[in-house]
């Protein structure tokens, strides 16, 4: 059977060469004569794996010396609480932006430590756009600001990174990692599960800023702490070491690719190409106001909504799979990650037209 386009939001397709190479290493990695999933994290074979993965990530995103690399496992869902947990330290309250289900996902997790100030909420819109800076209602108080840079559910982005100030502003870029250049030095922390652009479900990276390690709020599990984690070198506990050693593959293919300005680039235009398809034809509708739309989430509905089973079954029968928009919203959703080729949307495009052309 040949592949398929995968338009899922995660665990999302990765690139065809990384499965590849995957596969030639998986019984014998480097003549070793083992899986690398049989290795001891602790051994020199997998310490070499683990180091080059930091070392090619650090070059791509231009980390700061300044800031630790963390390998850990749980998700965004485990750093909803680990936040609040580790950067409260002697304050009370946090600033949190509510701009879709993940925002408040995570909004509701730091309810159990703190009082959470709503800098802003696009719940009454429907999350199809963001309030003005301007607009925006900050807590003097807040020991830090979290937002969601990219909804991948409502398909709603920030346009550019939010002003702060000297506060701390924490990012759950699970869905935008590696997708776009950005400035580290802009955050205190960054987190990101893996399964969209990094690689395979199972790990989370978290970009954290040297001095914010420590002093977690008391009584928590030592697991819960970013100290124990950095201390340990994401070796506090055995990490999920082949989804490390994964996502490793796919920082190298990144930069063979030419680094992230260059898959930024190819992005763009990939979204371009989708939203056109939907702009320019009344059969297809997207809500999401223009300046905040998502380049790696689009969601989209068609002019008769019974036809959304049809459109389904027609687009996996063209190779074509998993375009349902998520249950809480519905309609039909097109994840565009970094390993989504071009093709892929020109053939996703060329079905859609066709589709509509017959149906409308």
């Amino acid at each position: 059977m040949s592949r398929v386009f995968n338009f899922s939001a995660g665990p999302a397709m990765l690139p065809t060469a990384v499965l590849e190479q995957a596969q030639a290493e998986m019984l014998d990695w480097h003549g070793t004569g083992v899986s690398v999933m049989e290795m001891s994290h602790r051994g020199k074979e997998f310490m070499s794996i683990a180091e080059q993965t930091e070392t090619d990530l650090r070059e791509l995103l231009n980390i700061p010396n300044n800031y630790k690399v963390l390998f850990l496992q749980g998700g965004a869902s485990t750093q909803f609480g680990m936040v609040p947990m580790n950067l409260l330290r002697d304050k009370h309250q946090a600033d949190y932006f509510n701009t879709g289900i993940w925002s408040k996902k995570a909004i509701a997790e730091a309810s159990k430590f703190c009082q959470v100030n709503i800098v802003s909420s696009s719940e009454a819109n429907n999350f199809t756009t963001i309030a003005k800076a301007d607009e925006w209602q900050f807590d003097p108080n807040a020991a830090y600001v979290h937002y969601t840079p990219n909804e991948t559910i409502n398909g709603l982005k920030f346009h550019g990174i939010p002003k702060v100030g000297d506060k701390t502003l924490v990012a759950d870029m699970s869905s935008i990692i590696l997708s776009k250049t950005f400035d580290i030095s802009k955050f205190g922390l960054i987190y990101a599960g893996a399964q969209k652009n990094i690689g395979p479900a199972g790990l989370t990276i978290v970009i954290i800023r040297e001095d914010l390690i420590g002093e977690a709020i008391p009584n928590i599990p030592t697991m819960s702490t970013y100290q124990a984690h950095a201390k340990a070198d994401s070796m506090y506990n055995t990490p999920p070491t082949y989804a490390w050693y994964l996502a490793g593959l796919v920082f190298n293919r990144l930069k063979e690719f030419g680094g992230i300005e260059a898959m930024s680039e190819r992005n763009k235009r990939k979204a371009k190409l989708l939203y056109s398809a939907i702009d320019d034809n009344d059969f297809y509708n997207n809500p999401v106001v223009r300046k905040y739309r998502s380049k790696m989430n689009v969601p989209f509905t068609l002019a008769n909504s019974d036809l959304n089973k049809t459109f389904l079954e027609e687009a996996k029968k063209a190779g074509l799979i998993n375009l349902a928009g998520h249950r809480s919203v519905g309609g039909m959703r097109a994840s565009i990650y970094n390993a989504m080729p071009e093709e892929g949307l020109q053939a996703l495009v060329d079905f859609m037209g066709d589709f509509a052309t017959r149906k409308a």
